[in-house]
């Protein structure tokens, strides 16, 4: 289950607390609290790293990064999409996190404890960042909330994602239904 805190916490605060086998965010100071994500989340994550991992290798891009990753905006924010598209300049010369500013694609695999962090304090977040695409990823109902920076409401997929890296012309084919395939809820 997601925990909120009413002590303010800042990104500083953040990483510091334990290695406990739990995620710990903050957005605007607010404390997120997921525990470690189980079989279907991570056989979920695997597909969509092999599927969106060969079309930008196909393409020469190496932008794909997966979580524990600290991405921060602000002093009072740190998050950790579970798999992200960003630009990467400046990263791979630091190696620091806190390099990473602009995020082309944000992927949240939705579990019962992360759906409240996930679907409100998150999405607004990535939505306030103008993040280009924002991905839900629901095993339960077996499908994909996609959002953009100026959405009301997502565009709901249950059969097939479009996704374009911006410095490409070609287009990524997620099949959604064999994302969850065989991997039981």
């Amino acid at each position: 289950m997601s925990m909120s805190a009413t002590t303010f916490f800042t990104a500083n605060q953040v990483r510091a607390l334990p290695d406990d086998g739990n995620r710990y965010e903050t957005v605007h100071g607010e404390l997120l609290v997921t525990p470690a994500p189980g079989g279907p989340h991570q056989f979920i994550l695997m597909r969509l790293i092999l599927k969106l991992g060969n079309y930008l290798a196909a393409h020469g891009i190496e932008e794909l990064l997966a979580s524990p990753a600290d991405i921060s905006w602000s002093d009072d924010t740190l998050v950790q999409p579970d798999l992200f598209i960003a630009e990467l300049g400046t990263y791979r010369r630091t190696l620091r996190w806190g390099d990473i500013r602009t995020l082309h694609l944000a992927i949240e695999i939705v579990s019962p404890s992360s759906s409240r962090a996930d679907r409100f304090t998150k999405r607004r977040l990535y939505q306030e960042q103008r993040i280009r695409d924002y991905w839900i990823v629901d095993a339960v109902q077996e499908q994909v909330e996609c959002w953009t920076p100026d959405a009301l409401r997502p565009v709901i997929e249950r059969e097939r994602l479009v996704w374009r890296h911006p410095a490409l012309m070609a287009e990524c084919l997620v099949d959604v239904p064999a994302l969850f395939s065989g991997i039981g809820h």
